[in-house]
C-alpha cells in the first residue's frame, strides 16, 4: 500500500475516533520529551495522569464543609459544563476533582466567606481505548486497570499477519482541537526485551497497527477540525 493511501486509512480511523473520545478522556500532566514544531505552536503530547477526569454525562455530588444548604448533584451537559445553584456555568469536563474543586471555591467566593467544597463523581462514563488496523479483533474496549501498549495489543488479539509491528502509531487527543501520534516500535521492544516504550495507555487512546510502513510520512501537527496531520515521535515518552 502506498504511503499516501495508508495516511488517508489511518486520518480515517483517526477522526472515527476524536468523535468517540470526546465522551471519555483524561488529558494528560507531564510534558512529553519530544515538542512539536515551534511554528505549529501546538500542544505536545504529555505522559499519563492517574487522576480521574471529568466526563460530559457524569454526576458529580458537591458538598460544602461550612455550608451544607449548598449541598447538591449536579450532571456534566454535552457541552461540558455544569449549573450549580448561585454561581451560573462552569466548565470542568476534563479536569480532575481538585481541579473542580479549586475552580468551585473561587467562583462561590464571591457569595460565600472561603468555601471548603468537595466533589465526588458518582456516576461516571467507564474508561476505554480503541484498536485499529491489523489486529485480529479491532474495536473498542473498557480498562480493567492499567493497559500498556503490547497488552492492549493482546486484548484486541494480538497482530495479523500483514501487521507492520514496527510502526504502530498511539493516537492521543492533546486537547478538544489536537492531536497527536506517537510511533512505536513494538517489535524492537519485544525482540530487545526492553519494555521502556511500552506506554501506558490513557481514556480515548487509539492504537493503529498499519500494513506497511509509514515513517517517511512527515512530521506534522494541526487541528483536526481542519486536517489530520501526525506528529511522530520515535524516542519514548520521559
Amino acid at each position: 500500500m502506498r504511503a499516501s493511501s495508508l495516511l488517508h486509512a489511518g486520518a480515517s480511523l483517526l477522526l472515527l475516533w476524536a468523535g468517540l473520545s470526546s465522551a471519555a478522556q483524561q488529558p494528560p500532566a507531564a510534558n512529553a520529551s519530544n515538542s512539536v514544531n515551534a511554528q505549529n505552536a501546538a500542544p505536545v503530547l504529555q505522559q499519563r495522569d492517574p487522576r480521574y477526569r471529568i466526563n460530559k454525562t457524569d454526576v458529580l455530588q458537591l458538598t460544602f464543609t461550612f455550608t451544607p444548604e449548598y449541598d447538591q448533584s449536579v450532571t456534566v451537559g454535552p457541552d461540558g459544563y455544569i449549573s450549580p445553584k448561585g454561581i451560573g456555568d462552569l466548565h470542568v469536563e476534563g479536569m480532575s476533582t481538585p481541579e473542580v474543586s479549586a475552580a468551585l471555591e473561587k467562583a462561590y467566593g464571591k457569595i460565600l466567606h472561603d468555601p471548603v467544597i468537595s466533589v465526588i463523581p458518582t456516576t461516571v462514563v467507564p474508561a476505554y481505548f480503541i484498536a485499529g488496523g491489523e489486529v485480529a479483533k479491532p474495536g473498542k474496549y473498557t480498562f480493567q486497570g492499567n493497559t500498556t501498549v503490547t497488552q492492549a495489543i493482546q486484548i484486541a488479539g494480538g497482530f495479523t499477519a500483514d501487521a507492520k509491528h514496527s510502526q504502530v502509531v498511539l493516537f492521543r487527543r492533546i486537547d478538544t482541537d489536537w492531536a497527536q501520534g506517537t510511533k512505536i516500535d513494538v517489535k524492537k521492544m519485544l525482540k530487545s526485551g526492553t519494555l521502556a516504550e511500552d506506554l501506558n495507555l490513557q481514556a480515548g487512546d487509539m492504537l493503529y497497527v498499519p500494513k506497511n510502513t509509514i515513517s517517511k510520512v512527515g512530521t506534522w501537527i494541526e487541528p483536526w477540525s481542519q486536517v489530520v496531520k501526525l506528529n511522530f515521535i520515535s524516542k519514548p515518552i520521559d
